[in-house]
């Protein structure tokens, strides 16, 4: 690859993966770098490698896999797949690694690309210097015997087989589920998913919107994380009379849920109505939640009988967490989802499907479900700050309201509990943002009031 030899400094490594600007942080350049320098620091024999549908992605991954298999790599080509194919694929293949190239929700001019290590295991922030620095470096030298790219061959209907797995389809009653796959890479896998379930004789039925993969992204770029993205989503499942609907990003390794109201429902309560399948599934197993919003969770966890483990936000840490803890599953409140048996890895598949198969077993409609959890915690939603110096504004906090907490929690910036309301605030770890969470015992208007009683602490009037 042109340019390979010589050294060239890389600003599209991030904390957790890769992403960065077409033609001046990433080009095919640098994804032959990653290839070559990912190979060789793995001592990589195999690795798998897909991409989303970006107009870009086909030859950023083309010169990913001329980069592995110089470094004498077999590479196993998934194609256009998810994020969470090439995580279950890594470990289903025993490969030394997995490579996808996406960037997800990022604006049309970026890319980007997700690393795991042998079983499926996340890169930390050290590993991926390590591999940064050998890209950077350059000086791979010649193209050494045996590498090459061969298709993973049955690779999707493993998958499919895994994530059908996690549900009991006879448990699953008549529903019509609305699906949004935002012109990303969801729609094939999906439908793959959907044939399953019909020859299993599921009683579902769906409907498509925006449905078909294409890199243009002509209804807009797929994040349903953003409140003006969702009215879309929310309009077809009140035209359809659908049961509930589901909208995913675009590699869909996150899926977010809207009622059969069309209402969206907040990431906090989908975290605690899985709580409730797995505990209902494998009474007394461990659950793994952020410490952002808690509350309807860990009630979740104790009424199911669980054991509640808190992990720093961000799915690095997640993941090491249920491996530490050994739990069944792990829930954020920004619609990661990740399950023991998805090789501890994230889905925005899984989570639908329990979802139905709750609806089945309680014969209660989402919105019902929703509507105790909202009633009895409230919250606020997360609200984002941009300001310069996040560790002066959290001692500034910390010493105005610590003293009057009855809690202090320090694990993923600062936590404090009250006697019916409590807050999170802390920096990203991805954006110049301070991003605040609060929640409340049953009670509204205490969410209220504690924003309002932070805000001037941030320097907002």
């Amino acid at each position: 690859m042109p340019g390979a030899e010589g050294f060239r400094a890389l600003r599209c490594f991030k904390a957790y993966d890769i992403r960065g600007r077409l033609g001046t942080e990433l080009d095919t350049d640098v994804a032959y770098r990653v290839g070559r320098a990912f190979a060789a620091e793995q001592g990589a024999a195999r690795v798998v490698l897909g991409r989303d549908c970006r107009a870009s992605s086909a030859d950023l991954a083309g010169a990913v896999a001329a980069g592995l298999a110089d470094a004498g790599a077999e590479v196993l080509d998934l194609g256009l797949c998810g994020t969470e194919e090439m995580y279950f694929a890594t470990s289903h293949f025993a490969a030394d690694g997995g490579i996808e190239v996406t960037a997800s929700h990022n604006p049309m001019d970026y890319n980007g690309m997700k690393l795991v290590r042998a079983g499926s295991a996340p890169l930390d922030t050290a590993g991926l210097a390590v591999i940064r620095a050998r890209a950077e470096a350059g000086g791979f030298g010649p193209a050494r015997p045996g590498g090459g790219v061969i298709p993973a061959a049955g690779a999707r209907a493993a998958y499919v087989a895994r994530v059908l797995s996690f549900v009991d389809v006879a448990a699953l009653r008549p529903l019509t589920v609305l699906v949004n796959a935002g012109n990303g890479a969801a729609g094939p896998t999906f439908d793959a998913i959907a044939a399953e379930l019909a020859a299993r004789g599921a009683p579902l039925r769906f409907l498509r919107l925006h449905h078909d993969p294409d890199g243009s992204f002509p209804n807009g770029i797929p994040n349903p994380l953003l409140a003006e993205n969702r009215p879309v989503t929310a309009r077809a499942v009140r035209a359809a009379g659908a049961d509930f609907g589901v909208a995913w990003d675009g590699d869909f390794d996150r899926c977010f849920l809207f009622d059969d109201r069309g209402d969206f429902v907040p990431g906090e309560y989908v975290v605690a109505l899985l709580a409730e399948v797995f505990l209902a599934k494998e009474p007394g197993a461990r659950i793994v939640h952020d410490p952002r919003v808690v509350w309807a969770t860990l009630d979740a966890i104790a009424r199911g009988g669980g054991r509640a483990v808190q992990s720093r936000t961000g799915h690095a840490f997640v993941k090491q967490a249920m491996r530490d803890a050994g739990a069944v599953y792990g829930g954020e409140m920004s619609a990661h989802h990740y399950f023991r048996d998805f090789v501890h890895c994230d889905s925005g598949m899984i989570p639908w499907l329990l979802v139905a198969e709750l609806i089945g077993r309680r014969a209660r409609p989402l919105s019902a479900l929703v509507a105790d959890l909202r009633a009895r915690f409230p919250s606020s939603g997360e609200i984002n700050f941009r300001i310069a110096d996040p560790a002066a504004v959290l001692a500034r906090v910390a010493a105005d309201l610590g003293p009057a907490a009855l809690a202090r929690d320090d694990t993923d910036g600062l936590s404090l509990s009250f006697a019916d309301w409590r807050f999170n605030l802390r920096a990203s770890n991805t954006e110049p943002l301070v991003r605040l969470n609060v929640e409340a015992r049953g009670d509204a208007a205490l969410v209220a009031a504690g924003v309002a009683r932070l805000m001037p602490c941030l320097g907002a009037p």
